[in-house]
């Protein structure tokens, strides 16, 4: 999604133990976020430099848009949603109908295992009674 972070993009790192921006936090990694944030290099096959997130959290998201995504991922999400609209809904119909179907089929073989009860029980209590005679 071309995303980094929850609601206010890369700053909601700074709520993590390990990205927060604190004196206290011995990491590396503090003030910055992780690696799955890095924009790729300009052909957009790869990211060469796996620390691009490195010191990043405590500066402004213009002089960090270059090197990390700065949107935060439920913006992205509500924004693929709403574009995909139409292909959710049917993905999402299709299955429902599977699963109706699954429940259909469930009881007709639930309606004929009980018939073959019933007809063994019918059988078993006429061997009963002829065994009588």
């Amino acid at each position: 999604l071309k995303c980094c972070g929850g609601a206010d993009g890369f700053i909601d790192w700074n709520n993590n133990i390990y990205f927060n921006c604190s004196e206290n936090n011995p990491s590396r990694e503090r003030c910055g976020v992780p690696y799955s944030c890095c924009r790729p290099v300009d052909d957009g096959s790869l990211i060469i430099n796996t620390q691009c997130g490195y010191d990043t959290t405590d500066k402004s998201s213009a002089e960090v848009s270059d090197r990390i995504y700065t949107v935060g991922c439920i913006s992205q999400l509500v924004k693929f949603v709403n574009s995909n609209l139409y292909l959710i809904g049917g993905v999402s119909l299709g299955i429902a109908v599977l699963q109706i179907l699954g429940i259909f089929l469930a009881r007709i073989l639930h309606t004929q295992i009980d018939e073959q009860k019933t007809r063994f029980e019918n059988s078993k209590q006429q061997n009963q009674y002829m065994s009588r005679f």
